[in-house]
């Protein structure tokens, strides 16, 4: 709107008011421009790109440049801990060859997979050399293997209780107790429809046009049946493996967003899902759901744990760190690096430099693991490198929160670490912390994958539910055990289970049973 001259007031410090105020608006206006465009830059990258903060070997080295060119002369060179890195550390055996470190070249076939072995022959009127006429013989075989794939199939059990009499008694033999009292399904068709839902992300749609296809008609509603009665079995292992996960030293937990429907609603409402990690001493992932993202939620939850919890910046944490409560926070390097990453386009020449110090820290870390050091082994090592480390990048956070505009992303960058200080330097305190919490993250990795698939929860209930049973599911993928095994194996032992053995169908200690039921 153009201003009239003949409006403005004649007195200068009127005026000098009106172009400060003006000025004001116009860079309130540019700095909320500015934010939509970031916003909406990451939506796109989001899109268009994989999703990584993981920086090529070039650009470390030309942060690295930055870094040392900054560095002033009396300050040791990065040199000196490089030569700490490379050394043995004194600490560790020699690095193992892991399952995960794939050789070149095609690896062997599955060796507990049934060999069919076919023998391809020559005609009899081949065996006979036509140069000297004397009969070919057998020398040698050359041998090669190929997968061929079998469909799944479904059989119906029949359960055949006999009876006997007498002239004054009637006996009948009674079948083992199902997971499901006068259902359809059996353990093994239970696990399938729990593991292809919450570990394959097949919906029950989609798996009742599955079943179809073998000309078996379930639908999606009795399955959805089958799981909440399953949920109810398995409840009192939940509630186990959660008293587990609350003798843990430490937690990690993250929450991630679910849609939920809503009678009341028309539209689609936001629960929380809440993953907890215990550590390496009780190796189970639980699962929590919550209708919002509250405080109430993790504080039910925790109620009682006294130790660790690793966790990023969110707000409602902060009253379980006070004194009284016991707990003591324990903060994310990913986070911390991840606000570093989203300043690095707009600030190279301040962001790049700490990111070389975050990747210094993290190549501390691999060490150890490739190492494979003990707690305390790892707690030396942090104390002799990744502590000289962040005190320079300590230093160098305090110099830049006077160069950086505080509401730019890099001064959003400096300020979350700052703010973070003393829980970032946490894992300095203990050999069993972690430098980061990307376990949790992982752990939410699978709802969201699952999210793209079944789209939402049908209720609370549901959540829970959802809840419960995908903590099995994450659990034996900790722990390395197959879970429709598992679930097939606890499903058809915990109704007849005796309550204070429980603990031995927990994931980490499940062990099979060994049978040669059909059922089987």
């Amino acid at each position: 709107m153009p201003i009239d001259p003949n409006s403005l007031p004649r007195d200068a410090n009127a005026l000098r008011k009106i172009v400060l105020d003006l000025a004001e608006q116009l860079d309130r206006a540019c700095a909320e421009q500015q934010k939509y465009q970031n916003l909406l830059r990451e939506l796109l990258e989001a899109q268009r790109n994989r999703k990584s903060e993981r920086l090529s070997k070039e650009q470390l080295a030309l942060f690295e440049a930055a870094w040392q060119a900054r560095s002033t002369e009396d300050e040791p060179s990065a040199d000196e801990d490089d030569d700490d890195l490379d050394g043995d550390a004194g600490a560790g055996p020699a690095p193992k060859e892991t399952p995960s470190q794939k050789r070149g070249g095609r690896q062997p076939l599955a060796q507990h997979l049934k060999r069919e072995r076919i023998v391809h022959d020559l005609a009899e009127a081949e065996k006979h050399c036509t140069g000297c006429g004397k009969d070919l013989r057998l020398i040698a075989e050359e041998t090669s293997e190929c997968y061929e794939y079998i469909p799944a199939s479904m059989k119906v059990i029949q359960d055949v209780c006999l009876k006997y009499a007498c002239d004054c008694t009637v006996r009948t033999a009674t079948k083992p107790p199902q997971p499901i009292e006068k259902s359809t399904a059996g353990a093994s068709l239970l696990a399938q429809v729990i593991v292809a839902k919450w570990a394959d992300h097949q919906p029950l749609h989609r798996q009742e046009k599955m079943f179809e296809r073998h000309g078996i008609d379930i639908s999606r509603k009795t399955m959805g049946g089958w799981m909440a009665q399953c949920a109810e079995l398995l409840d009192p292992l939940y509630q186990l493996m959660k008293k587990e996960l609350l003798n843990s030293k430490v937690i990690g937990t993250d929450d991630t967003s679910v849609k939920v429907l809503d009678r009341k609603l028309p539209f689609a409402r936001i629960g929380r899902i809440w993953p907890y990690v215990g550590d390496v001493h009780h190796p189970v992932i639980v699962y929590d759901y919550t209708p919002t993202r509250s405080r109430a939620g993790p504080a039910k939850f925790l109620e009682g744990y006294k130790g660790y919890l690793q966790a990023d910046a969110y707000s409602v944490y902060d009253a379980f760190f006070k004194p009284q409560r016991g707990m003591t926070e324990v903060g994310c390097w990913m986070h911390a690096r991840r606000y570093v990453y989203k300043a690095l386009e707009s600030d190279e020449q301040h962001m790049g430099p700490a990111l070389h110090l975050i990747a210094r820290l993290y190549a501390v870390e691999d060490r150890a693991k490739e190492l494979w050091l003990s707690a305390e082994q790892r707690l030396a090592l942090r104390q002799r490198i990744s502590a000289r480390v962040l005190g320079r990048l300590h230093q160098y956070l305090r110099e830049l929160q006077s160069e950086v505009l505080p509401k730019s992303p890099s001064g959003a960058a400096v300020r979350y670490a700052l703010n973070q200080w003393d829980a970032l330097t946490r894992f300095l305190e203990d050999g069993e912390l972690e430098i980061d919490n990307g376990a949790t993250e992982r752990a939410n990795r699978d709802i969201a994958l699952g999210r793209g698939n079944w789209t939402f929860f049908g209720s609370d209930g549901g959540g829970k539910r959802a809840a419960l049973l995908r903590s099995f599911i994450a659990s034996c993928k900790r722990c390395g055990v197959e879970p429709f095994a598992w679930f097939r194996d606890v499903l058809s032992r915990i109704p007849a289970h005796c309550v204070n053995r429980l603990n031995e169908l927990l994931p980490h200690n499940w062990k099979p049973l060994v049978t040669s039921s059909p059922r089987a």
